[in-house]
């Protein structure tokens, strides 16, 4: 499962050099509140808004990968809503992605969404070209299987691009 954190630059550059993300929220830290704040992904726009939108420096939105946690976290009831909280410091291993966010950085939940899914929607037509191509490019042999070899070819060439692309762009 992911969840996300909203962090300031400077915090995030700070744990990927000292090993553990130890800011529990704005101006608190995971030893003053005992756990760090997190939020499923239908709630980082109302905790951005609420916590972070006045904030005057770059942020990042970091997606947690809750598999990939040496530390407990669980949904703490809050008011009438649940939200995710990480019961100890956050090791850089356990975040998937980490993008620009907010304040200075200009972008809002809905942006980032939205350039995401462009990217991957145009990595998946750029499969479907090389599957076309294989199968067109093949079927020209003559074989009477070139077609459908050729298009499983191009598709797998794409898949392997999609993969290579996306996995690039996610080191945090």
């Amino acid at each position: 499962m992911q969840v996300f954190h909203v962090a300031t630059v400077t915090d995030w550059e700070e744990a990927k050099r000292s090993g553990a993300y130890t800011t529990s929220t704005r101006g608190r830290t995971l030893q003053e509140e005992g756990f760090i704040h997190a939020a499923r992904r239908e709630q980082v726009p109302g905790v951005y808004q609420r916590y972070y939108a006045d904030l005057d420096e770059p942020m990042v939105l970091l997606t947690i990968e809750t598999d990939r946690l040496d530390v407990p976290w669980r949904e703490d009831p809050v008011g009438e809503d649940t939200y995710p909280h990480v019961y100890g410091p956050l090791h850089p291993d356990a975040v998937v992605t980490a993008q620009p966010f907010g304040g200075s950085a200009g972008d809002s939940f809905t942006s980032v969404f939205v350039s995401e899914m462009l990217w991957r929607v145009g990595l998946a037509v750029v499969a479907m070209l090389l599957a076309g191509l294989g199968s067109v490019l093949l079927g020209l042999t003559g074989w009477s299987l070139g077609p459908l070899v050729g298009a499983l070819a191009g598709l797998a060439v794409g898949v392997v691009v999609f993969v290579l692309v996306l996995r690039r762009r996610a080191r945090p």
